[in-house]
């Protein structure tokens, strides 16, 4: 049993393989937390709570005159509001009355086989039918106002799911003005705060902070997850590296506007809370009406951060992306984007396809402009009919004659934006979100459509699903190029416009569910300018999200090495490009490009006509050799193997799940003359095995060794069979030579004999 409930202790324990989770049921019947940390048996972890007066700590009534209690330091579940805890709160609700109050007390409790469901969000699933779930009942005495919480246990991925269900009990009109979705107190503990912030094209850059007696904020106003924020943070002992510490993860299934806060208060008790985002939210519940939060998937590690890291990598792999393509291979694309932007004809993309086809691509991707009018980024969407000025033969006939070549064939489209040069705006004018009086803020040129209203999500899935039912297309690229504001919905009253924000991200949960149920065959990619939505919301309907806009493989490392922390590399899209890069000007090797794109979905955004015949055959051999590690990179455990922030290499590894091969990735970021000697420790093999080196691959190898002029070094790379033990390779380490040139990457293979 994953969750016991002792009726002696009034506790209630949720365990995972390998820690446990602890809430008490106290004799006020105030529902409090005791542990969360390392596996325990089933004690009463009470006795860690230390009660005395503290100066100013008011008391609640069942405890009055009592000094020794207090709501302001007692670490609880889920907190109310505006009745004496002075932190931040997990919810605020303005009542019938127009008070602002709210105090819990435990009801009941209830445990369940199986995981629960949320309606109209995603949500973790339990194919295997091997979670148990939770659900404990607080309720306000005064206002009857009713919270359900909800945990999920998945004992073996090390995880515990939460969310909430917030009942209106009264026969009057209530209004929530912030509803977490979780909370946890961490009464001892010193700790830093990971969180992982970007922009546009630079996105989930890795940022660590010692937590100081403050309110650190992390979140989104965009409505969007944002390019700025991602909804996953870390709390994790100053000591904690990849290999040792404790440290906890929270991260929510969510896609739009969020808030993660954490206090440390005034006796360094931690608070974490997290869930949408607040600011101008309100969402009027009726009399027992109910509203559900999103979900956040709460993991912990004793073991440093890479187990963390793989806990949730295993997590969404298995819980979180579903379908078809939630474990089979997907084909190595071409995007047409980067080869001709929005200028192309049927001619030039079948030339693309027909290049392609003779690398050993498997699919072509037919990018932003093939519908409308839509020449430039100033009109057409809203739009979804084929541009006959562009495709003249018609899309039935296009996509037939890339199929004859070979190629699968995909489509970008973007079906949440609308142009004011469009027809569909011309039609609907009041379909976009604006507000009353003002001009629109223009992104790109384009307005939002209003995603809350079920017209326009109807019409929208009518428009795509058409194209995917008279085509045989089987993938979508899924964009969103622009975060949101004016928000104002002519179908809600003033008095609910606090709940556009969040009705839209439903609206747009519930086009994504209904398009990939009537097309389980189509292969669903995210994309919002990029990496602007890489959320697990997300990928509860699509398996992968395009990680970046910027394909330059050197700021791909610090992308990539950012999303690693939570997301699996199976969900980060990634694509060689061309040299020099688009977004940077940079020059770098195709073997570099090549390896920096293997550790994601892998495909190609460039002009193929446009490359050499040695190019060509690189592009080949790196084909052929993602296919051959296509298990290991995207099913693996990953292992970060240097601090991207301080080393001249970016160094990380794949080890299959059995431990029998592991794949050694390396990108010398500053190559330097007379260097000192690069050793990397491997990591997650099997100790007493032995590991030889089957394949290896480096760039320009006759120069770099006519360099380093030492024949024992070119024997050992070039000719010598290497084998060592595991230990040998985890503790000792592997020396790579010293390379040379631009960004030199080096890519080997180790295998069980």
């Amino acid at each position: 049993m994953s969750i016991i409930y002792n009726p002696v202790q009034s506790t209630l324990t949720m365990h995972t393989k390998n820690s446990s989770y602890q809430m008490k049921i106290d004799e006020h019947k105030v529902l409090v937390h005791t542990y969360y940390g390392s596996r325990i048996a089933d004690d009463d972890m009470s006795y860690l709570y230390m009660t005395f007066d503290r100066a100013n700590a008011g008391q609640f009534e069942e405890v009055f005159p009592d000094r020794t209690i207090s709501l302001d330091t007692m670490a609880q579940e889920y907190t109310g509001c505006g009745v004496g805890d002075y932190r931040i709160s997990s919810l605020l609700v303005q009542n019938g009355d127009g008070s602002y109050g709210a105090d819990f007390r435990y009801v009941k409790h209830e445990i369940v086989e199986g995981k629960y469901a949320i309606p109209g969000m995603p949500h973790s699933h339990d194919e295997e039918k091997e979670a148990q779930t939770l659900i404990v009942t607080i309720q306000d005495k005064v206002t009857k106002l009713m919270v359900e919480l909800y945990y999920g246990v998945f004992e073996k991925q090390d995880v515990i799911t939460r969310c909430a269900k917030i009942i209106n009990g009264s026969n009057e009109k209530i209004t929530l003005l912030k509803a977490s979705s979780m909370a946890l107190d961490f009464p001892y503990g010193d700790f830093d705060l990971i969180h992982f912030h970007g922009k546009h094209a630079l996105e989930r850059q890795m940022e660590r902070c010692h937590l100081s007696h403050a309110i650190e904020t992390i979140g989104s106003r965009r409505n969007t997850s944002s390019h700025q924020h991602n909804p996953f943070i870390l709390l994790a002992n100053p000591e904690t590296n990849e290999d040792f510490g404790d440290c906890y993860g929270f991260m929510l299934v969510y896609s739009g506007g969020f808030k993660a806060e954490v206090e440390k208060d005034q006796f360094d008790s931690t608070r974490v809370v997290m869930g949408i985002q607040d600011e101008a939210f309100a969402w009027e519940l009726n009399s027992q009406a109910a509203f559900y939060t999103p979900e956040v998937l709460l993991s912990y590690s004793n073991q440093g951060l890479a187990k963390l890291s793989h806990n949730y990598h295993d997590m969404i792999r298995r819980h979180i992306t579903r379908g078809k393509f939630k474990n089979a291979r997907r084909p190595i694309l071409i995007n047409n984007w980067e080869a001709t932007y929005f200028d192309f004809t049927d001619e030039k993309i079948v030339e693309i396809a027909k290049e392609a086809a003779s690398l050993g691509v498997e699919m072509l991707v037919l990018d932003d402009g093939w519908f409308g009018i839509r020449n430039d980024d100033t009109s057409g969407l809203g739009d979804w009919f084929v541009n006959t000025d562009k495709i003249r033969c018609g899309l039935p006939s296009l996509v037939k004659q890339v199929n004859d070549l070979g190629l699968k064939f995909g489509i970008w489209i973007e079906p949440e934006m609308i142009n004011e040069d469009s027809d569909l705006y011309r039609q609907h004018p009041d379909w976009a979100l604006t507000m009353p009086g003002r001009v629109p803020n223009r992104s790109r040129h384009q307005l939002v459509l209003d995603m809350s209203r079920d017209e326009i999500v109807d019409c929208i899935y009518e428009r795509i699903s058409a194209i995917l039912r008279d085509n045989p297309i089987e993938y979508v690229k899924w964009d969103m190029n622009r975060s949101i504001c004016d928000l104002w919905s002519c179908s809600l009253p003033y008095h609910r416009q606090g709940e556009l924000a969040h009705r839209y991200v439903l609206g747009v949960y519930k086009l994504m569910d209904r398009l990939t149920s009537e097309f389980p065959d189509v292969l669903f990619e995210g994309c919002s300018g990029g990496g602007g939505r890489f959320d697990a919301g997300i990928l509860y309907y699509s398996p992968q999200i395009w990680c970046s806009d910027d394909t330059d493989p050197i700021q791909r490392l610090h992308i990539q090495y950012g999303t690693s922390f939570g997301y699996p590399v199976s969900s980060m899209g990634a694509h060689v490009s061309a040299s020099p890069n688009h977004q940077t000007g940079r020059t770098t090797l195709l073997n570099t490009r090549g390896v920096v794109a293997m550790s994601g979905t892998f495909g190609y955004e460039l002009d193929p006509s446009k490359l050499s015949e040695d190019e060509k055959e690189q592009i080949r051999i790196q084909i052929e050799t993602f296919k051959l590690f296509y298990d290991l990179i995207q099913n693996g455990k990953y292992y970060r193997l240097s601090n991207i922030l301080s080393k001249s290499y970016e160094a990380w590894q794949f080890v299959s799940q059995d431990k029998s091969e592991a794949l050694l990735n390396v990108v010398v970021t500053n190559t330097q003359p007379n260097p000192t000697l690069m050793n990397i420790k491997l990591k997650g093999l099997e100790k007493d095995a032995i590991y030889e080196v089957v394949y290896k691959t480096m760039p320009d190898v006759k120069r770099t060794f006519d360099i380093m002029n030492s024949p024992a070094m070119k024997e050992r790379y070039m000719t010598k069979k290497e084998q060592m033990t595991g230990s040998a390779l985890m503790h000792g380490g592997y020396t790579l030579p010293w390379v040379v040139g631009d960004y030199p990457a080096i890519q080997i293979h180790f295998k069980k004999i």
